[in-house]
């Protein structure tokens, strides 16, 4: 337990829960992110009421979220990835309370390494799902109808395939194993609706 109460395990906890928040958002799938975030975030909840908290470096966090938005949304002004970084490091390494007001509780270097690469990391996730948002569909949507893919994920209730070079949201009336071989059935919107493929279109 005295293990969960240490600053610099609580703040790793909160930079993965948040990461895998963030990842469940832009790519849901079979449900495994956002079980393991929503548990994640209750550890660091509780974890949070267990330790003493600066909460100027908390809003500091919170604000660098800010410029992040900006970095994402106009991929050229690196500035603000810059500006968002910086927050986030301070923030990070005075977010819980030391043995004097002004002592860091999460050890400097390891909030300036875990901030850079999740920074670092979600801003190219981020950007990379918003720029394929943007993108034309290949596709003739009037006739994908039939079309062949293959299961990139167990698909059911919700899934993902890939018909072609793109990737789409699916489901199906039967459980289909990741690495199938389906095809279209039905489209509604940008969810597709598969089945196995017959073995003579495989």
């Amino acid at each position: 337990m005295d293990i969960l109460l240490n600053p610099n395990v609580a703040y790793l906890l909160l930079v993965v829960s948040i990461v895998l928040v963030i990842m469940a958002l832009f790519a849901p799938g079979t449900g495994i992110l956002e079980i393991g975030a929503l548990f994640l975030l209750l550890l660091t909840a509780w974890e949070m009421t267990q330790l003493p908290i600066n909460y100027w470096a908390l809003a500091i966090l919170i604000l660098g979220v800010i410029p992040f938005i900006f970095a994402v949304r106009k991929s050229h002004k690196l500035g603000y990835l810059a500006i968002a970084l910086a927050a986030f490091i301070i923030g990070s390494i005075f977010l819980f309370q030391g043995e004097t007001p002004l002592q860091p509780g999460v050890n400097p270097a390891l909030a300036i390494i875990v901030s850079a690469l999740a920074c670092g990391f979600l801003w190219i996730a981020v950007t990379k799902v918003l720029e394929s948002e943007k993108m034309r569909p290949k596709h003739d949507l009037g006739r994908i109808i039939g079309d062949i893919g293959e299961a990139k994920t167990d698909i059911y209730n919700e899934g993902s395939v890939q018909i072609d070079s793109e990737l789409w949201s699916a489901r199906s009336e039967a459980p289909i194993p990741l690495g199938t071989k389906v095809r279209v059935v039905k489209r509604e919107g940008f969810i597709l609706e598969v089945e196995p493929a017959p073995s003579d279109d495989q």
